[in-house]
């Protein structure tokens, strides 16, 4: 038999490109590029992104990524300057746009991205208030939906995201505002996710 130290070794093969971060660090990698983005510019943080994408998924009309991707780098939709790679941070965004896109289109649970503490003593509303930010800032930037909708049916779903903001924030919202008061408010974290 011959000698297996003869024998030639495998190369090895190309890395290729870098993995993809599995799901729980995705998160952290989509944040530091986000705080990677140069001042003046005012880039949304990963949890307020992850709320934003979602009210851009629920519009009744497909948004496409050149009208809202500006909104990631900078609040005010302001052009990042040239030179810098947002090549990365784009895919990163592109791929929770898409993960998201296909749970909310199944009717499927998600784990929304919150990085906040704890949040058990204010009954979850600290934790998921920059989710909540992000969804609401959206349909400000696309109001297709709020305008379209039919109120009846809107305002029960708005009314459980809503609570976690600050009503002084509602204008014009004086049933939602009533709803809100009148619902008993969510017990912890975990029911406010929900």
């Amino acid at each position: 038999m011959p000698d297996s130290r003869l024998r030639p070794r495998p190369r090895r093969a190309d890395p290729g490109p870098p993995r993809e971060p599995t799901d729980d660090r995705l998160p952290a990698e989509v944040q530091a590029l986000l705080e990677s983005v140069p001042a003046p510019l005012e880039p949304l943080d990963a949890d307020t992104l992850d709320g934003f994408l979602c009210g851009v998924i629920v519009q009744p009309r497909l948004v496409p990524p050149e009208r809202w991707m500006p909104h990631v780098t900078d609040s005010d939709g302001r052009a990042l300057p040239s030179g810098f790679d947002a090549v990365r941070l784009r895919a990163l965004v592109l791929r929770r746009h898409a993960e998201l896109t296909d749970a909310i289109a199944r009717r499927q649970w998600f784990d929304p991205w919150l990085f906040a503490g704890d949040g058990e003593a204010d009954g979850g509303s600290d934790a998921v208030y920059p989710w909540v930010a992000g969804f609401a800032a959206a349909l400000d930037l696309f109001p297709e939906l709020v305008r379209r909708g039919d109120d009846d049916a809107l305002l029960e779903p708005l009314a459980l995201l809503y609570r976690h903001l600050d009503a002084g924030d509602l204008e014009d919202a004086d049933e939602l505002i009533a709803l809100i008061e009148a619902s008993e408010p969510p017990a912890g974290l975990t029911e406010a996710v929900e």
